[in-house]
């Protein structure tokens, strides 16, 4: 089979150990893990983490980073938070930034997941600085030997295509996460993956509806009862060239259920034309 796997944080665990338990319950050994920053997904392994989850076995595909202060509580509150969108906390963002970079070496890959926060405008006067941070970020990412994949959804498809055009950095690509899109209304997945398709490095499969109201963010579903379109979402990978993983994330309800939600989702994935072709 094509590389279908899970996000270390879907579960909210806290150890190697109890990420270990979970694995076989979701029918995949392939994870996205998180770095494990202490304010954000943090592990109980500390520094040992890269040791710990290295000696588990598992297939690690690549790593994710968040940053202090990040609230995701509304659109609003992380279009102001998110990424190095907040000219004042860039510094301590590039070099948290640094550590994960490093963190995702010891860890054997080299791609980094991460939110860099919505991108302003053509026209708007923050535009400059927030793609000179960009820059410096992709610098870090590609001396290090790190691909930097942000994830879609702050912006439209286009807006973010235009971005990494403009800056031009070799290590900044995409991570393709369908449900962002709709979850912000910033658009139709399949149509997003024929605007980003030659940034696409990594995929977060997810499910989610519109937004009812401005303002808000749509309700997270499980896999296949939402508006991401998954099984057209996956055709359009496949027609772009796309063969990376397909990693599941769920943010939504409680440990138990995310469980049984991810499994399904696992199952979802493999079932589709497009990944038993890759097979």
């Amino acid at each position: 089979m094509s590389r279908v796997g899970v996000c270390s944080w879907s579960f909210q665990v806290s150890s190697i150990g109890e990420l270990e338990e979970i694995l076989p319950a979701v029918g995949t050994d392939v994870v996205a893990l998180a770095c494990g920053d202490p304010t954000h997904a943090s592990w109980i392994e500390g520094d040992g983490l890269p040791a710990a989850a290295l000696a588990a076995g598992m297939q690690i595909v690549g790593t994710m980073i968040g940053f202090d202060g990040e609230d995701y509580s509304s659109p609003a509150t992380i279009h102001r938070t998110g990424g190095f969108s907040d000219p004042a906390t860039r510094e301590a963002r590039l070099a948290r930034l640094a550590w994960a970079l490093e963190r995702t070496r010891a860890l054997g890959v080299s791609d980094l997941t991460l939110h860099v926060g919505a991108v302003p405008d053509v026209g708007d006067r923050a535009r400059a600085g927030f793609l000179e941070v960009l820059h410096r970020a992709g610098t870090l990412a590609h001396d290090a030997g790190v691909t930097l994949c942000l994830e879609t959804g702050s912006e439209p498809a286009d807006v973010l295509a235009t971005c990494l055009a403009e800056v031009a950095s070799p290590a900044l690509m995409v991570n393709f996460d369908p449900a962002n899109l709709v979850g912000s209304g910033h658009g139709d997945p399949v149509e997003a993956v024929g605007i980003l398709g030659a940034y696409i490095r990594g995929v977060h499969i997810k499910d989610a509806l519109p937004p009812v109201s401005e303002g808000v963010w749509g309700e997270e579903v499980p896999v296949g009862s939402g508006r991401a379109d998954i099984p057209g979402v996956l055709a359009a990978l496949a027609a772009v060239g796309y063969t990376g993983p397909l990693c599941v994330e769920c943010e939504g309800g409680t440990r138990d259920q995310r469980v049984s939600d991810v499994a399904a989702a696992v199952a979802f994935v493999r079932g589709s034309p497009h990944v038993r072709a890759r097979s």
